[in-house]
């Protein structure tokens, strides 16, 4: 029963040391970003390595990009203050703003620069299915 106790502690320790030795890569920089260090921020560039538990500010107008130990590369988008950790995990779910690159209406007449709206696409429903009101 000792053993099993003192083998399940080893294990969470091993992963314990496995989470907090996470390393990301900064691939590039845009923009003002710092991370803190004893108190201080310290300016972010490419090529630096920060743990997952380093907090990171990140201006108004810059983007930060990591890579991880398996590879993967993470935006951490602007105006954004956390772990390192939390940042690249939000990161892999929806990102808030942006720009369109591309859109589709379905329709010949329009293009990507007129971004329809609910009432234009109901408007051009009605026209098509010519309904007859009596």
């Amino acid at each position: 029963m000792k053993k099993l106790i003192i083998l399940a502690i080893l294990a969470c320790v091993i992963t314990a040391f496995a989470f907090a030795a996470e390393n990301f890569t900064v691939q590039n920089v845009s923009g003002r970003v710092e991370r803190e260090s004893g108190g201080q921020r310290v300016e972010v560039k490419a090529g630096d390595t920060l743990g997952a538990e380093t907090v990171i500010h990140t201006g108004v107008t810059a983007t930060l990009t990591l890579k991880d130990g398996e590879g993967k590369s993470f935006t951490v988008n602007a105006a954004r203050t956390g772990k390192v950790a939390e940042l690249t995990k939000a990161a892999a779910g929806v990102r808030i703003g942006g720009n369109v690159a591309k859109t589709d209406t379905g329709t010949v007449s329009r293009t990507t620069a007129q971004v329809g709206t609910a009432s234009a696409r109901a408007s051009d429903q009605a026209g098509e299915d010519n309904i007859a009101l009596e």
